[in-house]
């Protein structure tokens, strides 16, 4: 059609994801989302709607990604359940590693943000979260305290995205997930 400009919608939804990822909800303007999209303001608001319904698409496009590989990596826990963890956590490194990502787990930064964003977000953040406690705690499924486990574990894993925002080394990194790892290799036994 004539006069109308096409683009790719998961190409526009991952430059918004990653613009909300490195400058936070608050933080990115309009201006920002058209910048790194490409797209003009009207052009965003037409095809992808305001900047809350754009940034739960983003939300929900990050948890989609990472929650396969999180699911990928967990999927043979019942056979080796130390080995799956560890995979878990190489999944978040990997992402922390990447240069072409920005620093840090949109969920985590959204998470910790939630006094001042709406409801409707805050309250995606939290199933996020609790997507993955449950995601753990199916794959501890059958160890004694699968529970505490999975809550612990979720928890160590949002703290490498705030730690490597903050400017921790893979290596310092590497070494909160080893001391987690052996805490669960020892109850595990």
């Amino acid at each position: 059609m004539a006069g109308k400009k096409q683009f790719d919608v998961d190409v526009v939804l991952d430059a918004a994801m990653v613009q909300f990822w490195r400058a936070g909800y608050a933080d990115t303007s309009l201006d920002d989302l058209s910048g790194a999209t490409g797209l003009n303001r009207s052009s965003i608001y037409s095809s992808l709607g305001d900047k809350e319904s754009l940034y739960l698409r983003c939300l929900d496009r990050y948890a989609a990604r990472y929650g396969e590989r999180y699911d990928q990596a967990l999927s043979r826990a019942s056979e080796e359940p130390l080995r799956a963890i560890r995979e878990f956590f190489d999944v978040t490194l990997e992402r922390i590693a990447d240069p072409d990502l920005p620093d840090g787990c949109l969920i985590a930064q959204t998470a910790m943000t939630t006094p001042v964003l709406s409801p409707a977000i805050a309250a995606r953040a939290i199933e996020a979260l609790d997507l993955q406690r449950a995601r753990l705690r199916s794959a501890l499924k059958g160890t004694k305290p699968a529970d505490d486990f999975a809550v612990h574990l979720a928890a160590v894993n949002q703290s490498l995205a705030v730690m490597s925002r903050a400017g921790a080394s893979p290596e310092q990194l590497r070494t909160i997930v080893g001391v987690s790892l052996d805490a669960l290799s020892q109850a595990l036994r």
